[in-house]
């Protein structure tokens, strides 16, 4: 459910200070981790499709263990990030030239994470598009594992 205030016009959504396209997206996250075995989720949001100065964002809200998770993904082939707030704060640099470093903010505290990017792509159709990376998310140094994630969205008609 999105909580956020917005002004529907013709198919459009204003948030905040960004106009943005209503979308459905499917995500689906894969993780293995360094000691164990995979595991995948997928989940089915609505969202909205922001284009700002000529780069795209997908913005959506989840609910996790009863709390509300705002997330913004800057979709690009080369750098990009995941933003989350709310019931975790966290936000997690994508670079495929090198390591970037990042953070997981809960009420125990920070962690600093470390990002390697082995694949980052994002195609984009006349209605619809399609953003994928494989990641290792490194936290003290050490790998903790191997994430792929893969998000598709289309745009709602109105």
């Amino acid at each position: 459910i999105i909580k956020r205030l917005y002004k529907r016009c013709k198919g459009a959504v204003r948030v905040m200070n960004d106009v943005g396209t209503e979308v459905k997206i499917k995500l689906v996250s894969s993780i293995i981790p360094t000691d164990g075995e995979l595991e995948t989720y997928e989940m089915w949001l609505q969202g909205t499709f922001i284009e700002k100065s000529g780069t795209h964002y997908l913005r959506y809200e989840e609910v996790q263990e009863n709390q509300t998770i705002r997330t913004t993904v800057k979709l690009t082939n080369s750098q990009s990030f995941i933003m989350r707030s709310g019931g975790v704060n966290m936000r997690l640099p994508l670079n495929t030239t090198q390591k970037e470093r990042g953070r997981y903010e809960s009420t125990y505290g920070t962690i600093p994470l470390v990002t390697k990017t082995h694949q980052l792509s994002y195609e984009r159709q006349e209605a619809s598009g399609q953003f994928k990376t494989q990641y290792d998310l490194i936290i003290g140094g050490s790998s903790v594992g191997n994430y792929t994630l893969e998000i598709n969205y289309t745009e709602v008609e109105v």
